[in-house]
C-alpha cells in the first residue's frame, strides 16, 4: 500500500459501455483505491447526464469520450462501435500519461479489447488488470442465439485477453473458474471481488409513497436490454393478473436501455399498461425511494450459458433493501441469494408468476427472506467484503512488476 514516503500507485480504468459513476462496480472500484492511496483516473462513454468530458468526482479523474450508438446486430456494427471506443481510449490515455501517468491499467470488459491499449503500453513497464464483468462469447451467444464465426472471434479475444493479463479480477468463483481452466491463468494470479452495494448508502426504508398503486407492489431494476428477460416477467404477470385473478399488483421498472420500447409494446398489447410504472433512470436517493417502495423484487434473467453463472447486481440490490426476491433458478443466483429467494423453473414464467403468488400469501414468510437476504449481505456479500480482495489484487500485481 502506498505511504506518505512513497509515490502514489496510478490506476487508469477503462470501461466502454457505460459512463462513470453510473457504472457502480467501477465506482465503487474507483473510489475504494483512492481511499487505499491510489491515484486513480478513468476513461469512459458520456451519457445520462455524464457529460463532462473532464472531472474529478470523490478524487476520481474522470475522462469520457462520445458515446457511439449501441450495436444491436451484425458484424459491421460492433466494429463502428468498438473502432469509436478503441480510438478514445488510445487518445485519451495519451492524456492520462501526459497529466498524471499509470502504472497499471485497469481493463473493463466487455469488449474484451482493452488489452490492445495494455499492449501498447506494456513496453514501458504498465501492467494489465483484466475486471471480467460479463463473459462475452457467453452474452453474443445469449444476445444472439446462435455462435458461429463471431463466437468463435469473442473466443479469441477473451483467450488473449487472459494472455495479457498480469492479474485477473473475476466477479465469483464460476468467473474465477473460467479464467484459470479457458483462460489458463495461475491461481494466485485470479481474485474474487463480487459486485454488490456499499451497506451505507443501500439502506431500507418507507420508499416513496408514489409507487405504491397496489396492495403488493414488484420491482425491477436494470438495463433494459434483448437478454434480461423482461419478456418472460410481462407474461408472468399477465398470468398473475389475468390467469390467477391477483388483481391488486403493480410492477415498477426503473432503468433504461435500447429494449424499453419492445417492453412497454409488449406491456401494451397484452393489455397490462396500468400494472406497469416504467420511471427511466433513477440515481441516489431517487433509485432507493422507488426501490424501497416495492414488496418483492424480481429478477427474470433467463436460464442460458451466460446468466446460469452471473452475478446479477439487481439481486444483491434486493437483499441489502431487505427485500424477498423471485428469480429463475440459476447456479450464481443461488450462490447470491441462498434462503432469500424463491428459485422458479428454468424460463417458466407461469411457475415465476406461482413464486410470486406464494410471497404475496404469506407476507410473515416473505419478511423473513427479506431480513435474511440483509443479514446475508452484511455478514459475507457487502462491498466492503470485497475490497480487500479488490486490494489484494493490486497487490499481486505490483509484487510483479
Amino acid at each position: 500500500m502506498p505511504t506518505a514516503e512513497t509515490a502514489p500507485r496510478r490506476v487508469l480504468i477503462v470501461v466502454e459501455n457505460l459512463p462513470v459513476p453510473l457504472d457502480r462496480r467501477v465506482w465503487l472500484e474507483a473510489t475504494s483505491l483512492v481511499a487505499a492511496g491510489y491515484e486513480v483516473s478513468v476513461i469512459c462513454p458520456t451519457g445520462r447526464g455524464w457529460d463532462a468530458e473532464y472531472e474529478v468526482i470523490d478524487g476520481v479523474h474522470i475522462h469520457r469520450h462520445p458515446a457511439p450508438p449501441e450495436a444491436h446486430a451484425g458484424a459491421l456494427a460492433y466494429a463502428r462501435e468498438y473502432l469509436h471506443a478503441i480510438r478514445h481510449w488510445f487518445r485519451l490515455a495519451r492524456q492520462v500519461r501526459r497529466a498524471r501517468g499509470f502504472d497499471v491499467i485497469h481493463g473493463c470488459n466487455p469488449p474484451d479489447l482493452v488489452w490492445l491499449l495494455a499492449l501498447r503500453y506494456r513496453l514501458a513497464g504498465v501492467r494489465y488488470v483484466f475486471d471480467h464483468h460479463d463473459v462475452c462469447p457467453e452474452l453474443f451467444e445469449a444476445k444472439f442465439g446462435r455462435r458461429g464465426l463471431l463466437y468463435g472471434v469473442m473466443r479469441l479475444w477473451e483467450r488473449i485477453t487472459f494472455a495479457c493479463a498480469d492479474v485477473s479480477i473475476a466477479t465469483n468463483e464460476s468467473f474465477a473458474r473460467i479464467a484459470r481452466r479457458r483462460g489458463g491463468m495461475a491461481a494466485e494470479d485470479v481474485f474474487v471481488v463480487r459486485s454488490a452495494p456499499r451497506i451505507e448508502k443501500f439502506l431500507p426504508g418507507p420508499g416513496d409513497a408514489s409507487f405504491r398503486k397496489a396492495g403488493t407492489v414488484l420491482g425491477w431494476i436494470g438495463i433494459i436490454g434483448q437478454q434480461e428477460g423482461l419478456e418472460l416477467l410481462v407474461e408472468a404477470v399477465r398470468i398473475l393478473v389475468q390467469d390467477m385473478g391477483r388483481a391488486d399488483v403493480h410492477i415498477v421498472i426503473i432503468g433504461f436501455g435500447p429494449h424499453q420500447p419492445v417492453i412497454e409494446a409488449e406491456v401494451a398489447r397484452r393489455g397490462l399498461a396500468d400494472r406497469f410504472t416504467f420511471t427511466g433512470a433513477l440515481y441516489g436517493e431517487a433509485m432507493l425511494g422507488a426501490l424501497n417502495a416495492i414488496d418483492i423484487g424480481v429478477a427474470p434473467d433467463p436460464k442460458n450459458a451466460m446468466n446460469d453463472i452471473s452475478t446479477m447486481n439487481k439481486v444483491m440490490e434486493y437483499m441489502t433493501l431487505e427485500k424477498p426476491l423471485v428469480q429463475f433458478d440459476l447456479t450464481e443466483g443461488r450462490a447470491s441469494a441462498g434462503h432469500a429467494s424463491l428459485y422458479a423453473r428454468a424460463n417458466d414464467p407461469a411457475d415465476f408468476a406461482r413464486m410470486i403468488a406464494q410471497l404475496m400469501d404469506d407476507p410473515d414468510m416473505a419478511r423473513a427472506m427479506g431480513a435474511q437476504g440483509r443479514a446475508r449481505v452484511l455478514d459475507t456479500l457487502s462491498w466492503d467484503h470485497s475490497v480487500p480482495a479488490l486490494l489484494a489484487a493490486y497487490d499481486r500485481v505490483f509484487a510483479k512488476r
